[in-house]
């Protein structure tokens, strides 16, 4: 334990909680809008019987799109000059689009063909990721640059884990919502029903961190832009800003500490992605012998234990994190989560469907630690980085994260269609699988989790920003160019 982490936070460095609170109920959007995707597309193979192969490529295509535009809208977010601010008004606009397009391009129509369902989710995927992309490149910014405090940087991405922590125990009871008979004739119903539910919600919470969260390096950003700018005319103006763009790319896909937190966040998030629909249908056909109306209410039992213990894993996380360090601190999440996994093989008994829950609150610890350190890391290196190139690169930094994140993300759903086949899973079979398809989806779920959770580790174990070094870094950059107020 360092003496540097029993530093207070100066009251200035405070985030306001009800400020906390906005950035919190942001993060709830944007985890909503593609875990609700993901969870929601069971229906595309249990309810309108499309073949999981592609299925995972229609989710795949519109993520390869997200994740191009992403370094984009990051980009375009760090150099935007209003009087509204850098991030605030794509944030406004991206929430209302989102939200709307979400809740349209479920309305799927009845009666047809498996190519016409290809289509239409496939075109109304990929213009819902673009509206989300406005929205998310600005507001996952806007959290880096919301404090230079080392520590309270930790706490802000907390509370954004921890409120965004309740789209996850909402999620897993949408499969029992969508399939519940006294509710829908079918689950295709369902999913249009809830679709519109999750979209007004979007639209009408997403655009409050643009209302009421203030922009602290702001002015500083447009200060230190203001020293690049030479009269150009419009050609060569948009000549230098095709050019910047990939300058500023490539400094930033060189940053090594940078690329660590990329490699573990792709690990951990993309595993999880990966095997994510695996644990469904283990708990569908192994666990519940087929009953897919019992299991959607394990299903959304477990999920909502895991969340809920992913609620009190935060504070704790953080808590750790001032004592030991944020580095040390995500050795033990992902060394929690690993054993939970390894209780989670054990567990997995059509005796006792009860027992796998009590894996469920170590397993939390993976993304629990996981979002609440990583995201506080990446904005210790914003700093870093205006140290070294003279810009505050909020929006290009989460941008290049998320879009090395997406890219994984796109492969593990691209590949997620074809592991289920890979297990010998046959939807015609029904309930009855066989014996080899159902020890195979277990082994692919724990096994590749496990592996994953292994790879993040390594990948953060030569991580060099420390609280000493953050702390000089704030030092440096407020004597060359004053505080952020």
């Amino acid at each position: 334990m360092s003496g540097t982490a029993q530093i207070q936070t100066a009251p200035e460095d405070r985030i306001p909680y009800s400020q906390r609170f906005v950035y919190g109920l942001g993060s709830l959007c944007n985890n909503l809008l593609p875990a609700a995707l993901g969870c929601m597309a069971i229906v595309l193979n249990l309810g309108l019987g499309m073949d999981p192969k592609w299925i995972g490529i229609i989710l795949a295509l519109p993520r390869f799109v997200d994740a191009i535009i992403d370094p984009i809208m990051g980009y375009i977010t760090d150099i935007t000059k209003s009087k509204w601010g850098r991030r605030k008004p794509y944030i406004f606009v991206g929430a209302l689009f989102s939200g709307i397009v979400f809740a349209l391009m479920w309305q799927l129509p009845a009666g047809h063909d498996q190519t016409f369902y290809i289509r239409f989710f496939t075109i109304g995927s990929i213009i819902f990721y673009v509206g989300y992309t406005i929205y998310a490149a600005p507001f996952i910014a806007l959290g880096y640059e919301m404090t230079p405090d080392y520590h309270e940087r930790t706490r802000l991405m907390a509370w954004s884990n921890f409120i965004g922590q309740f789209a996850w125990i909402a999620v897993p009871w949408f499969w029992w919502f969508m399939a519940n008979k006294d509710l829908f004739e079918t689950s295709v119903e369902g999913a249009r029903t809830l679709a519109i539910g999750v979209g007004v919600f979007v639209a009408v919470v997403g655009v409050l961190p643009a209302i009421f969260i203030k922009e602290r390096f702001y002015s500083i950003a447009k200060a230190e832009e203001s020293k690049e700018v030479v009269k150009k005319s419009f050609n060569e103006a948009v000549v230098a800003r095709f050019e910047n763009f990939f300058k500023v790319f490539f400094i930033t896909l060189k940053n090594w500490e940078f690329l660590k937190l990329c490699a573990a966040t792709f690990a951990v998030f993309n595993g999880f992605t990966l095997i994510s629909g695996l644990g469904s249908y283990v708990i569908i056909y192994y666990v519940m012998g087929g009953d897919q109306v019992g299991a959607g209410k394990f299903i959304g039992l477990f999920g909502s234990i895991s969340s809920i213990a992913t609620l009190c894993v935060i504070p704790l996380i953080t808590r750790i994190s001032t004592k030991v360090g944020k580095k040390n601190a995500f050795f033990i999440s992902m060394a929690v989560a690993i054993f939970g996994y390894i209780l989670k093989w054990f567990f997995y008994n059509p005796g006792s469907p009860y027992l796998v829950l009590f894996a469920a609150p170590f397993i939390s610890f993976a993304l629990g630690g996981l979002f609440t350190l990583v995201g506080s890391m990446m904005a210790d290196l914003c700093d870093v980085d205006e140290l070294e190139n003279g810009q505050r690169r909020e929006g290009m930094f989460g941008a290049v994260y998320w879009w090395m994140v997406k890219l994984g993300m796109a492969l593990a759903l691209f590949l997620s269609g074809y592991l289920l086949n890979w297990t010998g899973f046959d939807v015609a079979l029904g309930p009855i699988q066989s014996d080899k398809a159902l020890f195979l989806m277990r082994f692919y779920e724990i096994g590749i989790s496990i592996a994953t959770l292994g790879v993040a580790v390594l990948a953060i174990g030569t991580y060099k920003v420390s609280e000493t070094r953050a702390r000089e870094v704030r030092q440096e950059l407020e004597n060359r160019r004053g505080k952020a107020i």
